[in-house]
């Protein structure tokens, strides 16, 4: 493990966006790990730098989310660059003609770094072709959501000091789940053995393709796993019941401690929030100290987007000999 007061070695990162993990090297995702670690500490002593000095990060989110934004907000003003929050309204925003009116408009107010997150899967590929500036995907439909995968590597690389070797179990709503997707392109092309565990109608077709093994009975899933994380009932995405009901759901696809027992005694806890509790996790194992990384996944997620940032921008450094 990277110590975090260690400089990484210079990173080789030929993508202009971070629109996914799918198609990221090895040695690229290792680099921005190492990266992130170096942010680590000064993070947490809250101090503003100036690498940013004079950029401007605009948060464009199509979709609510209070966590994921204030984590990019938060990593670009330690940076010290100037940010500019757009919330936008999901009903008056389609893909199209309208999308591409707005790259337009935020392309005349010549933004550094847009960071986009939209209902819509491949939005922000689109979006990311139609404008000047780096585009980070926040987190596209059922597609990627590449900065969630990035933080939980790195909690996991802190508690467990490697990738490599560990088998790790995903539960819960994978069909709907870009977290999953963007966690099982990291976890696999880093050599980590990867489960995802749900009921049949929230398992994608053909999940196997992408070098998992898929589990419908939670206990035989976790057997030996390394790590457990879990995802909540995406409801917001579904049309129709995909679950009899919460409480059937929790009784066979809920982590409480007697499902636990089956995976490693040592076994760490995820969960990429917000968390339903008493429907994917049980409170007490949520909240298990000892067990669980859920509070350490969201300071983790500061110190990645300030690395994700500051690649991005390096270009924008180097053109003007900064």
């Amino acid at each position: 493990m990277t110590r975090s007061t260690e400089r990484p070695a210079p990173l080789s990162f030929r993508h202009r966006h971070l629109l996914g993990i799918d198609g990221l090297t090895r040695d690229e995702i290792s680099g921005l790990l190492d990266l992130s670690e170096s942010y680590i500490d000064r993070m947490r002593q809250k101090e503003k730098g100036s690498l940013l000095l004079g950029r401007t990060v605009m948060n464009l989110f199509f979709e609510n989310s209070t966590r994921t934004r204030t984590s990019f907000e938060l990593a670009a003003k330690r940076l010290g660059a100037d940010v500019v929050n757009m919330q936008v309204q999901a009903s008056s925003i389609k893909k199209g003609e309208t999308l591409l009116d707005t790259a337009i408009t935020l392309n005349a107010m010549h933004p550094d770094v847009l960071v986009v997150r939209h209902p819509d899967s491949g939005a922000v590929n689109l979006l990311s072709q139609k404008v000047d500036c780096a585009v980070i995907n926040a987190g596209d439909g059922t597609h990627e959501h590449p900065t969630q995968a990035l933080l939980d590597a790195l909690t996991i690389r802190r508690r467990r000091g490697r990738l490599e070797g560990l088998i790790v179990a995903i539960c819960g709503d994978i069909l709907h789940s870009r977290v999953a997707r963007s966690n099982i392109h990291l976890l696999t092309t880093m050599g980590a053995t990867v489960r995802v565990i749900a009921p049949p109608t929230l398992l994608p077709a053909a999940i196997e393709k992408l070098g998992v093994k898929a589990f419908t009975d939670m206990r035989k899933g976790l057997e030996g796993a390394d790590i457990v994380m879990m995802l909540r009932l995406q409801t917001e995405r579904m049309q129709g019941s995909y679950v009899p009901s919460i409480r059937e759901y929790f009784r066979f696809f809920g982590l409480d401690y007697d499902k636990l027992g089956a995976a490693k005694p040592d076994a760490l806890i995820m969960h990429p929030g917000p968390m339903n509790r008493g429907v994917e996790i049980d409170s007490e194992v949520a909240d298990d100290i000892g067990r669980s990384a859920i509070r350490e996944q969201v300071e983790m997620g500061v110190a990645v987007r300030m690395a994700c940032l500051d690649l991005l921008t390096r270009s924008l450094r180097d053109n003007l000999g900064s």
